[in-house]
């Protein structure tokens, strides 16, 4: 698909349960997406990977964590519907994951979000680059 890179195949997602990017917004930041299976045609959906209450990422290396159609904040157990992206639970409440652009074809999984480039598969931790400091804080900047 001219204009989009391949990032993985919808099969793949289904049998593996999610697939993990590392992307650059329109601002030059690295961020991660999460594509997960989803009922509603074409069979996967992406979102920005981190719980809209506290940024708590969803995957951290080992894959999303699903249940039933839904995407499972680790850290507080909000529910987030894999095919909307709506939380109606927890913590995270009357929320909704920011949505990534994709497109199928021939069950080939394409980005194709203006806002976003992709970077590599995996999370930003995957990445052998320097991220500079790190920090076991709970309090973000």
């Amino acid at each position: 698909m001219l204009g989009a890179s391949e990032l993985t195949t919808v099969e793949t997602v289904h049998d593996d349960g999610s697939y993990t990017c590392t992307v650059r917004d329109s601002y030059g930041e690295r961020d991660e997406v999460i594509v997960v299976p989803c009922e509603d045609d074409p069979g996967v959906r992406a979102w920005i990977n981190r719980c809209t209450h506290e940024a708590q990422r969803f995957d951290t290396g080992r894959g999303a964590p699903m249940r039933d159609g839904q995407v499972i904040c680790p850290k507080h157990g909000s529910l987030f519907d894999a095919c909307s992206g709506e939380c109606d639970n927890g913590e995270a409440a009357g929320t909704t994951l920011p949505a990534v652009d994709l497109a199928v074809e021939e069950g080939t999984v394409f980005l194709r979000d203006d806002d976003y480039t992709f970077v590599h598969d995996g999370t930003i931790d995957d990445d052998d680059g320097d991220d500079g400091p790190s920090s076991t804080s709970h309090i973000g900047f």
